[in-house]
């Protein structure tokens, strides 16, 4: 049904600690006129004050980095590539025990300042990684105590899993903050500590002696300070509008390849991207899908789950790997952030760009799910004439019965809050509005505009 539906997982552990540190922080607005009065602009502009995405994108943000080894790319799509290697080292994968050296070289941002002091923050990365070549982000902060974080790897990714096994790295902490798989998260931030700025570091690798490269297009993060919160204020519907986005079912998938996250029933993000990187007029070819049992359908979806996979939380939920996924496409970007209301998502399906939302509630909380998560993705394809929420819902017996509309108030409810009750009436966790982008490399004018009123460059 949904990203272990039901039951503790990293994810959750994760939510409920930054559920437990936002306490105490900036309230929402307290009355739903106040809300209300929002237009797109504005909305976009009040959650702007909660969560700051930085990305390194363009010839010029790539030439503000200090590198080591790398070439900065001008072009159509600017981004960095190894050329002289700094040295080599030796890795040793964790999940095959195969030791190999590899050359490498390294790109390290400027320190950036959060335009909010974060309690979280999570990186996205869109990259190229040919055969015998892969990439390592890691991210440095500063806390508002003037002292720093160490290095913290946020993830070692590769577009295939011959060379490397992706895996994101456990028990990373320095006893002020800890890594849950994807994200970097404050302990307690009760006590006021925040992280006020940040660099990240970019180590491109490969077989020593190949001309191969990785290349890197886009290297962010999202960080965000999210109020401690059971409700969020109701928003006016502005926008009737439904996406021609394709519908799959997870759930026609259990069973089927168990090696990654005991199949279909875990499979609520890969079948969400998969569906969204489809409108957008991607697909795996057929070579690309060789590999799975032909007697399986919409073998593209089995196809993103082990491409999306994360071989240490051994799970396909791993929300940077999702959004790097959908970036090996031909002309696509992805990136995890959060949004602040009903009213951003509305400017993103006026616009033609569908979202993949994180929630999780109980079955009585969402009207006509006919189940209860503690964490599930669906992707969002509009809005009904009475601004109720029409999602691709993969948690569903088929194909056709994909297609779902949840009640506006509801919806918006479960997927802000940051605090819950869970089944057995004790506190647990929202992810507060966590969701991925997909969209093209080039957006049209209207979607650029989209994009940049909920804080995406």
């Amino acid at each position: 049904m949904s990203n272990r539906a039901q039951s503790p997982s990293r994810r959750t552990v994760l939510a409920a600690a930054v559920a437990a540190a936002v306490a105490g922080t900036t309230a929402v607005p307290a009355t739903a006129a106040e809300a209300d009065a929002r237009a797109p602009e504005a909305g976009a502009a009040a959650a702007g004050r909660l969560v700051d995405n930085r990305a390194w994108v363009t010839y010029t943000d790539w030439r503000e980095g200090r590198a080591h080894g790398v070439r900065t790319l001008s072009g159509a799509r600017p981004g960095v590539a190894l050329a002289v290697p700094a040295g080599v080292t030796e890795y040793t994968d964790p999940h095959t025990g195969t030791s190999a050296p590899w050359e490498y070289a390294t790109w390290t941002s400027p320190s950036h300042r959060l335009k909010v002091p974060a309690t979280e923050v999570i990186p996205s990365w869109n990259a190229d990684t040919p055969a015998g070549t892969w990439i390592q982000v890691e991210l440095q902060g500063r806390y508002n105590d003037g002292t720093d974080t160490p290095w913290y790897v946020m993830g070692r990714w590769a577009a295939g899993d011959q060379d490397i096994r992706r895996t994101s790295v456990d028990d990373q902490t320095d006893n002020k903050s800890t890594v849950w798989t994807d994200t970097f998260s404050v302990d307690d931030a009760s006590t006021g500590l925040r992280l006020v700025s940040y660099r990240l570091r970019l180590t491109l690798y490969r077989r020593p002696g190949s001309g191969a490269t990785p290349t890197v297009w886009r290297l962010g993060a999202m960080g965000s300070d999210v109020p401690d919160r059971f409700t969020v204020a109701a928003t006016t519907p502005r926008v009737t509008r439904e996406l021609p986005v394709p519908r799959y079912s997870q759930n026609t998938h259990v069973g089927q390849y168990p090696e990654y996250d005991n199949g279909g029933e875990a499979w609520c993000s890969p079948t969400s991207s998969q569906m969204i990187i489809e409108y957008w007029g991607r697909k795996p070819t057929a070579e690309q899908l060789a590999w799975v049992n032909p007697e399986f359908a919409d073998p593209q979806v089995c196809h993103a789950a082990r491409f999306t996979y994360d071989h240490q939380y051994q799970g396909c939920g791993n929300w940077p790997f999702n959004a790097a996924y959908a970036a090996t496409y031909p002309g696509l970007q992805g990136v995890v952030t959060r949004l602040g209301s009903l009213t951003d998502l509305e400017t993103l399906i006026a616009a033609g760009i569908p979202v993949i939302t994180s929630q999780s509630f109980l079955a009585s909380e969402l009207t006509g799910a006919g189940y209860g998560t503690s964490g599930h993705l669906m992707t969002v394809i509009g809005f009904t004439a009475d601004g109720d929420v029409v999602a691709n819902d993969p948690a569903s017996p088929s194909n056709e019965a994909v297609r779902r509309v949840y009640q506006r108030r509801e919806w918006e409810n479960i997927w802000l809050r940051t605090k819950r009750y869970n089944a057995s009436g004790k506190v647990a966790s929202g992810t507060g509005g966590v969701c991925y982008l997909y969209f093209p490399a080039h957006p049209t004018p209207a979607q650029r505009k989209a994009l940049g009123a909920v804080g995406i460059r």
